[in-house]
């Protein structure tokens, strides 16, 4: 399935047709949630990867093996991908799922599951450049021209996946609507990984210890990760993703990023630092100069 150029427009939200279909998108709206299922919940470039990563190894007591040895995307499967279907059903037991999709297009079919949502939140202002790297190198977004017209589109909701502040608007709002989320900040996970992964795998009732919690620890780190072929999604063929203009798991500090750190900066005054009063979730840290996906 190539469909490199095509855009699938859904619930006026725009999404990469090379993994996206009317009817994967359909089939994730009215998606049968076992009680059993955790649902990992971001927007794009907001830490999903690493929350893949960290609930594999909470829910395996910290052993690499599975993450090691099958990629993130089949056993964390995107549940609006067009390949989902086919992975889940073929799943058995206690499954990951992870999504990008907004609030309102699965409050129905969350309402009444037990499954456990975690939903991870990062600063807009690292997320759009991310996102802008991300565009550069994967051919099934559209090329981006300057940064400055990037952030534009950010800043307007224009782009693949629709809009940070009403995603995230959407999933932190409805906390006393579903019963069993969790809410936790991609800067939470950086200042003090020991502590959210605590958090996480209490959350998930599988609470780590000892090694378990070391193993873990270590198999997530960043370092880890970029050697990792499962996660660092090198194994994706170059006609899809064009690894010479960048990696997926990169070092912050690329030229572009002094600039944007200003763009961003300038451009966010607007929003609130202090975000509790507009989205419900703190995004008062920034890791831009710091290493992230």
């Amino acid at each position: 399935m190539a469909r490199l150029d095509v855009t699938e427009t859904f619930h006026h939200i725009s999404f990469p047709g090379h993994i996206h279909t009317q009817d994967s998108l359909n089939y994730a709206c009215h998606f049968k949630f076992q009680d059993r299922d955790t649902v990992i919940v971001t927007y794009p470039k907001s830490g999903t990867t690493w929350m893949q990563e960290i609930v594999t190894l909470v829910k395996n007591r910290g052993d690499p093996q599975l993450s090691k040895t099958v990629p993130n995307w089949a056993r964390a499967p995107w549940l609006e991908q067009y390949y989902s279907a086919k992975v889940l059903g073929a799943t058995q037991g206690p499954r990951i799922i992870t999504t990008h999709l907004p609030y309102n297009l699965l409050a129905s079919a969350l309402q009444g599951s037990k499954a456990k949502v975690i939903y991870v939140a990062r600063n807009p202002k690292d997320v759009v450049v991310s996102y802008y790297h991300f565009h550069k190198m994967a051919k099934f977004l559209p090329e981006p021209n300057s940064f400055d017209e990037f952030l534009d589109s950010f800043l307007e909701g224009s782009m693949s996946y629709g809009s940070w502040f009403d995603h995230v608007k959407g999933w932190t709002k409805q906390a006393k609507v579903l019963a069993n989320v969790l809410h936790i900040s991609y800067e939470d996970m950086w200042l003090d990984l020991r502590g959210s992964m605590e958090k996480i795998s209490a959350f998930l009732q599988c609470p780590l210890a000892g090694e378990e919690l070391t193993s873990s620890l270590r198999h997530c780190s960043f370092s880890s990760m970029r050697d990792n072929a499962m996660v660092n999604y090198t194994l994706v063929p170059q006609e899809i993703m064009d690894h010479s203009k960048g990696k997926f798991m990169r070092k912050g500090g690329a030229p572009l990023l002094n600039k944007s750190t200003i763009l961003t900066r300038d451009m966010f005054q607007s929003v609130p630092e202090g975000s509790n009063s507009t989205i419900g979730l703190p995004c008062t840290h920034s890791a831009v100069e710091r290493d992230g996906p």
